[in-house]
């Protein structure tokens, strides 16, 4: 028997009936006139004045005010908090980071921003003498790694400066920011491209590329990126580049949804 056969046999009407009602509502139809509800979700008036008062008795769904319409109410929230503070980071990208390790044939990290470094909470390497020898706990300056560099991008300006202000910036190769205003220059140009490109910015011989992972409210919570001989990053504009390019976006999408994103 075929999966979709599966899903089919095994499908219980009512709940679907229910979870189009919640996405309907979700996205913003306040469902004010029963009969446009009916019809849009090709359900019977009856059964879905039924769903609506099951949902409202269980804090799924409530009223606006008299006449104005649903909205999803805190059961459903608390539901959804109770799903998210559940999915650990580690825990779902590490496949996803083999993944990704596997279809580029080079190392690939995932990491998270503390202060003003990156620390490595994960590393998938190839069967290959060429690896990264970067493991879990290591510890990098934030403005000068790929994957720091993906999310200082999409941490506001002044949030940056923050972090930044105070003591020197340390600098790690010719390539890498000295002062604030160029790591911030730099955050900008990261983020206009939607990926961060390192060819040698940190380690001299080494290429690499990153993006960004979000949470379920688009908080930057961490990056991935692949890493490998700076000869593999050279040419930006190169086919072999845009394959690369496309593997981190899409693991990093794939990671984001994982924790919660649809962005």
């Amino acid at each position: 028997m075929s999966s979709s056969t599966n899903t089919k046999t095994y499908s219980v009407p009512p709940v679907e009936r229910a979870i189009k009602l919640l996405r309907y509502i979700g996205e913003g139809k306040r469902a004010r006139n029963l009969s446009v509800v009916a019809r849009d979700l090709d359900i019977n008036r009856t059964t879905l004045i039924r769903l609506i008062h099951t949902l409202q008795e269980n804090r799924l769904i409530e009223e606006i005010s008299e006449g104005a319409g649903y909205r999803l109410g805190v059961g459903l929230v608390s539901l959804g908090a109770q799903a998210l503070d559940g999915r650990d980071i580690v825990q779902l990208c590490t496949p996803i980071l083999r993944g990704l390790c596997q279809r580029t044939e080079m190392s690939t990290h995932l990491g998270v921003l503390d202060g003003r470094d990156i620390i490595y909470l994960g590393r998938e390497a190839p069967n290959s003498h060429l690896v990264s020898n970067i493991r879990a706990g290591s510890r990098l300056p934030a403005h000068a790694s790929s994957i720091g560099r993906a999310i200082l991008a999409e941490l506001p300006e002044d949030r940056v400066r923050q972090i930044f202000s105070g003591e020197p910036v340390a600098q790690t190769t010719a390539k890498t920011p000295t002062t604030v205003d160029e790591i911030i220059n730099q955050a900008r140009l990261d983020k206009a491209a939607g990926y961060a490109w390192s060819q040698g910015n940190f380690e001299s011989g080494i290429g690499s590329c990153a993006a960004v992972i979000f949470d379920h409210a688009r908080n930057p919570v961490g990056g991935i990126n692949v890493s490998g001989p700076e000869s593999r990053f050279s040419v930006p504009a190169g086919q072999a580049a845009a394959d690369i390019r496309d593997a981190v976006l899409a693991a990093a999408r794939a990671m984001s949804t994982e924790l919660g994103y649809h962005g």
